[in-house]
């Protein structure tokens, strides 16, 4: 199944100043991968199966595109899908958290991205956890991958995902006061007013002189 997108962030008229306003593009909609995987993702798949009794419950989806292994998981069960991965499928590795916004996935338009890596079988997959914009939250990963620590507050910065239980939840790299999550798709592309706190400028008498 396919589908067209227009344009680029969800701008329209003078908003969009990327100038991708009047892109016009056909993006496939992936759904599950049937079986056979392919390489080592159905040996991942069935290891889960047998190691989390509730496999079909927690994971929605089994995606395979590009080269990569997606396992779609309802939010309620990723803490537990995620202890179960590290301890005994022995993904020790979690990369952090990149966060994806849909404007047209309606009651799942935020999404977090985890990409595990196995340093024992050298394997990779991504774990896929949505949400939505009236419900931002997520379980926090820190508990299971400490690293996840400044990422999850990047994403929660960025696209406003609240991670439950996460132990310092506050922004990163806006000002505390910022109003909004800048990588959202919806937010001003345009015109925004940059405030500078704490910055000096030196009295012309100060200034180096470079001719």
């Amino acid at each position: 199944m396919t589908q067209e997108q227009n344009g680029m962030f969800g701008a329209a008229g003078t908003g969009d100043t990327s100038g991708y306003g009047g892109l016009v593009r056909t993006a496939a909609a992936t759904g599950s991968t049937e079986r056979p995987y392919g390489g080592y993702f159905d040996d991942v798949a069935d290891d889960l199966e047998r190691a989390y009794p509730d496999f079909a419950d927690a994971i929605t989806r089994v995606v395979v595109d590009r080269g990569e292994l997606t396992l779609h998981i309802k939010k309620s069960r990723l803490v537990e899908v995620a202890f179960i991965l590290r301890d005994k499928l022995k993904f020790e590795m979690c990369m952090g958290v990149s966060g994806v916004h849909y404007l047209d996935r309606t009651g799942a338009e935020l999404v977090a991205l985890y990409p595990l890596l196995s340093l024992t079988k050298n394997q990779r997959i991504r774990l896929e956890v949505a949400t939505s914009e009236l419900d931002p939250h997520i379980p926090s990963l820190v508990e299971v991958w400490a690293g996840n620590n400044w990422h999850e507050r990047e994403t929660f910065d960025m696209f406003g995902i609240i991670f439950d239980d996460h132990p310092g939840l506050t922004r990163i790299l806006m000002p505390d006061d910022w109003d909004g999550h800048p990588q959202r798709k919806d937010y001003p592309l345009g015109g925004i007013a940059v405030e500078y706190k704490g910055a000096t400028t030196p009295a012309p008498s100060q200034r180096r002189s470079y001719q």
